[in-house]
């Protein structure tokens, strides 16, 4: 009788565990337990996002499932593109097309497509314990793009590097490095189709491949041989969290290494797409393993630094969604005698509905002894911070200064002792670049020229300047913009450092070798040095200055590499002049880099100042320019006392009041020196409205997440946005303390050091907190290391409900460092934290 129930009872089990299918939830992607299955609701698939992805137990497993031309390909390859998404029954349905002709020899990163044009669709329902994934052609593959047409599938290394997958039975382990043997072949660039849409900057195929024998463009010519074939592949049997199996009904199934050719690249299972085949072309069944019961656990998210005593501490609790959430935490101090609980702390729902998650808050702002603490919820606890009056005096916002800046200098040799982070570079710049469509965004068009005739070089622009921290390239925004929001800062805290030797005449930067200079100061004239010297040989600002070719643009490691320091020759990199749509928000920088400049560098002062005026003489203000002509107008009269820049604010002081939220680095003390002022009182009464009216509308925007600033999560980690919004708000916490408090500045500085979503609890600030970004889009990510006091882009959303902070060196949208705000918008936010806490 024991042995029938018994049998009866894992009957019933099994039925249970075995009953469970996909269903489509009301975020409109398929979900079982706690695995989630999306048909592209991101569209991102160049920053590896998009197409067939799936989350199993909290953890991005794979994505990008769609057809390619290519078996492992890179960012510069090309996609499809999106024509439609619809739900048909029970299944999930994209229609897709090649090509993107938008996209074709143009564009902010131009792609070349091939000569093929192809409508499809991928169709995604839920069968059995698993899903179906059907690709229908609505024609056939060419002949001759037949073996590089294929369903591809990205599977992320980061979960998977010395871990074992099966193929048909066969076993076999990731490897950690991409290990041969190669295969040579063609490429789908061999036979390219005529897309271009004329009358758009025009991208040359043969210019980006010039002078290199090997290209990201071209790179599918040698592939990694795939490391396994057959019809049924199982990724990691030895973890039930994170094993999946898919079957091919098709095409055989092919295990690539997308990092033989890209460094960029991801594990990719692949199946070509068979000669003549249109409906059905591919079949796979995906069966990710579902274990049953499992939650997310409880991420309790603190500031990784800490807090001061008298500031206020919450920390908030993110937590499944069928969690209840319990009634209190604990908060744990390190004595010398191990762990003391010093509070049993209050834990309250936030009731709010904000991405997949419900969420809480533990607020300890009573508890003042220093100390190191964690606070502990259920069996999660968050990384340890401290309480301490000087928790941001030390190691905080220092390391911007003290090592992002120096090692992201151009034109330097930057050396940390035994250390050197780039040997002098670039002193080859630059060539006046010719007409056409470059890379990231660099256009050069007729007459948009200069002073420096075309492929002539200028060693003016040899001087100054920081690297664009992915990049190597020189923006003037962020030249100028990095040089504003220091100069903002050294206004604002005078801050005392010391602790870095630059010499511009050798160029040569020793990290940790005073040289009697504030370092605040030399980094201000850094930007002002290329800016200046640009417009000494242009005749106007530069674009900005980066590499020709593409071989250039994607290298890893020494700066000095990429050239060969010597001008006139085929690497030199280019200078672009197109357009002056910068060219106001850069010479408002100038105008108040030159006050910061008056008495370390007389000379390099009078010319931002000079540069300034002229750019105000010369400019027509009309409605499209008004902001910035106003910005303007206000830094030059800061810097000169001039009325006549006074009396231009004036005279378009309804332009001031309706952007006065957008720019209150520049207005609001302009609008406060006003206050008490008769002539002006009606001026004043109607900026001040339209703060009031603000302040309501951030109160609301704040109250949306749990995490007390303005956010709106995107496929971009939104770090940089929240820094910029608490830089401005300092401005009008200083302006006028009587309608804004200081309460959504330091909890913007709090997400940036931890207080952020996902189960990723690192700082976004590279070697700042106990944990912190030590993986990052910088020149060192091939090394997987980092940056001191870089801060990466930071947490980003998968749409439509998922945040993810990968560890993983080449994700851009998720931890690239920054030149003209992504740092120094951080540092500007620890030292006005500093400032209002201790006031």
């Amino acid at each position: 009788m024991k042995r029938i129930f018994l049998s009866a009872l894992l009957a019933l089990l099994a039925t249970v565990v075995y009953g469970q299918q996909f269903k489509l939830n009301d975020s409109g992607y398929f979900t079982c337990g706690g695995v989630d299955a999306m048909l592209f609701n991101d569209y991102y698939p160049e920053g590896h996002q998009g197409g067939v992805s799936v989350i199993m137990h909290g953890k991005r497993v794979f994505t990008n499932g769609d057809i390619r031309f290519d078996e492992t390909p890179g960012q510069w390859q090309p996609v499809p593109k999106k024509l439609s998404s619809s739900q048909e029954g029970g299944s999930l349905v994209t229609r897709l097309a090649y090509p993107d002709s938008s996209r074709h020899a143009t564009g902010f990163n131009p792609m070349f497509y091939p000569d093929v044009q192809l409508t499809y669709s991928v169709t995604l329902t839920p069968k059995g314990k698993g899903l179906e994934v059907v690709v229908d052609l609505d024609q056939p593959i060419p002949e001759k793009f037949i073996g590089k047409a294929g369903f591809n599938l990205e599977i992320f290394p980061g979960w998977v590097f010395g871990k074992p997958y099966l193929m048909d039975g066969k076993s076999g382990i990731y490897p950690q490095q991409a290990n041969g043997p190669v295969k040579e072949g063609t490429s789908y660039t061999d036979n390219l189709g005529d897309f271009y849409i004329k009358g758009r900057p025009y991208s040359d195929f043969d210019g980006f491949n010039a002078l290199t024998d090997y290209s990201p463009f071209t790179a599918d010519r040698i592939v990694a041989e795939p490391y396994a074939v057959g019809h049924r592949f199982t990724s990691r049997p030895d973890d039930p969290y994170m094993r999946f199996t898919i079957t091919s009904e098709t095409a055989p199934l092919k295990l690539y290494d997308g990092r033989m050719n890209h460094n960029t690249g991801w594990f990719v299972l692949r199946s070509e797409i068979p000669s003549g085949a249109t409906k059905g072309a591919v079949k796979w069944f995906i069966e990710p393993n579902v274990v049953e019961d499992w939650r997310y656990k409880p991420v309790v998210q603190v500031s990784q630094v800490g807090y001061m005593p008298s500031q206020q501490k919450v920390a908030v609790i993110e937590l499944d969604r069928r969690d209840s959430v319990l009634p209190s935490a604990k908060l744990v101090k390190f004595t010398d005698n191990g762990e003391e609980i010093v509070k049993t702390v209050a834990v309250r729902k936030w009731d709010g509905n904000f991405l997949r998650y419900t969420y809480a808050k533990a607020d300890f702002t009573d508890v003042k002894e220093p100390g190191a603490y964690v606070l502990r919820y259920g069996g999660s606890e968050s990384p340890v911070f401290q309480i301490a009056g000087d928790v941001y005096d030390r190691g905080v916002w220092q390391p911007v200064i003290e090592y992002f800046l120096p090692v992201q200098m151009c034109h330097m040799r930057v050396a940390e002792k035994y250390r050197v982070w780039h040997d002098v570079c670039h002193m080859d710049d630059a060539k006046m670049a010719a007409v056409g469509n470059y890379i990231d965004g660099y256009v050069q068009l007729e007459g948009d020229g200069s002073a420096l005739p075309v492929g002539k070089n200028s060693h003016l622009l040899s001087n100054g300047g920081w690297h664009d921290a992915g990049d190597f390239d020189l923006r003037i925004e962020s030249q100028l913009g990095e040089s504003y929001i220091l100069t903002r800062a050294w206004e604002a805290f005078h801050p005392d450092i010391d602790v870095t030797s630059i010499d511009f005449d050798k160029h040569v930067t020793e990290i940790h070798q005073p040289d009697g200079k504030n370092d605040f100061l030399q980094q201000i004239e850094n930007g002002a040095l290329t800016a200046v010297n640009g417009y000494l040989a242009l005749g106007r600002l530069y674009r900005g200055i980066i590499c020709r070719n593409l071989r250039q643009y994607v290298m890893l490691g020494d700066a000095s590499a990429m050239t060969d320091n010597i001008p006139g020759t085929a690497d030199d990199r280019w200078v672009f002049t197109y357009g002056h749509g910068r060219d106001l928000s850069s010479a408002t920088s100038l105008a108040a880099v030159s006050r910061a400049l008056k008495g370390h560098n007389d000379t390099l002062s009078v010319h931002c100042l000079d540069i300034a005026r002229t750019i105000f003489e010369g400019t027509a203000a009309d409605e499209r320019n008004a902001g910035g002509m106003i910005n303007l107008a206000i830094e030059l009269y800061r810097t000169t006392g001039d009325r006549k820049y006074f009396d231009f604010v004036m005279s378009r002081w309804d332009q001031v009041v309706s952007g006065a939220r957008r720019d209150p680095s520049s207005t609001a003390a302009f609008a406060k020196s006003l206050e008490g002022d008769k002539k002006y009182r009606k001026q004043f009464a109607a900026y001040r409205e339209a703060l009031l009216e603000y302040r309501d509308q951030l109160s609301r925007q704040t109250a949306e997440t749990p995490y007390g600033v303005p956010y709106r999560p995107d496929i971009w980690g939104a770090g940089w946005t929240i820094q910029r919004f608490g830089y401005n708000h300092y401005f009008l916490v200083d302006a006028f303390p009587d309608i804004f408090s200081a309460e959504p500045l330091v909890n913007a500085m709090n997400f940036v050091l931890g207080c952020h979503p996902g189960s990723n609890q690192q700082s976004f600030a590279s070697g700042v907190g106990s944990e912190s970004a030590t993986v990052g889009y910088g020149l060192n990510r091939a090394d997987w290391s980092y940056i001191p006091g870089g801060v990466v882009s930071g947490t980003a959303l998968i749409r439509p409900d998922f945040p993810e902070l990968l560890v993983w060196p080449y994700l851009w949208q998720q931890v690239e460092y920054v030149l003209g705000g992504g740092s120094s918008h951080y540092m500007f936010l620890v030292l006005a934290s500093r400032k209002l806490l201790s006031e």
